[in-house]
């Protein structure tokens, strides 16, 4: 063969030894884009893994791909996580509720023993319960305790006193508030200067005889005069300051 025909031939081959670093360029490109857009939307743990992946891929180990599994998107996580929160919250709701039930069952069962108290004993003019969202409260006229004037606990009422402390040591989780209520008509001597004094003074003695009875649980006692300044009807009449002058224990709810 001619030396001219073997120059034709080579030329005829083109060199193409070229297309592999072009081909291992494009397939870091497509690798360094697929980790940008992961890594976007995964938190640092998924990056670490990715990475190493990537990292085996270039030294010769298991492909890039074989490694990424899909990654759910933020909206996807946040609807998750708002449907657990609202789950969580119903599971609450419904725990407080029957919580809330099982408290007015046993606030009920209360009231029901101290109303027949007050039934037995010819006391339905002198005292009154009433339930609510936020107490048990026993309200006791004031002439029933203590004379005009005076925060001196009558004898006769002691053993009302220990009936109340007797019915309370069976509840024990509940706070007792005393609080002492005054009509508007003003209070000046040498031992009760106001009716705040006369009011506070009132509470503080029926509370110490509730705590006499030593199983009770004096740590979840209260008392608090309040003059005349909650009054339950107009002082414009007899009728209305005498309803106004009275001691109330209040069993407190855990919850409201």
């Amino acid at each position: 063969m001619s030396k001219k025909q073997r120059k034709h031939d080579h030329e005829e081959h083109i060199d193409e030894s070229w297309l592999i670093p072009y081909a291992d360029l494009l397939t870091l490109l497509l690798a360094l884009f697929i980790v940008l857009f992961a890594s976007s939307q995964i938190d640092q743990k998924k990056f670490e893994q990715i990475k190493m992946s990537f990292q085996a891929a270039l030294s010769g180990g298991p492909s890039f791909m074989e490694n990424v599994s899909p990654v759910p998107s933020r909206d996807s996580v946040g609807i998750d996580n708002e449907g657990k929160r609202e789950k969580d919250e119903q599971s609450e709701s419904q725990l407080e509720e029957q919580l809330r039930k099982k408290e007015t069952e046993q606030l009920l069962e209360l009231k029901r023993k101290i109303d027949r108290y007050i039934d037995e004993n010819g006391l339905t003019t002198q005292l009154e319960t009433q339930l609510d969202n936020q107490q048990l409260k026993i309200t006791i006229s004031d002439n029933t305790l203590f004379a005009s004037g005076s925060a001196q606990l009558k004898p006769e009422s002691r053993a009302l006193a220990g009936t109340i402390s007797e019915l309370l040591e069976q509840y024990p989780s509940y706070e007792v508030v005393v609080s002492g209520h005054t009509d508007n008509v003003p209070i000046k001597t040498s031992q009760f200067p106001s009716n705040f004094h006369l009011s506070a003074e009132r509470a503080l003695t029926f509370m110490a005889v509730l705590l006499e009875n030593p199983d009770v649980g004096e740590d979840r006692f209260s008392s608090v005069g309040y003059s005349e300044y909650k009054p339950v009807a107009s002082n414009d009449t007899a009728e209305g300051r005498a309803q106004n002058r009275r001691v109330e224990v209040s069993i407190v709810r855990n919850i409201q």
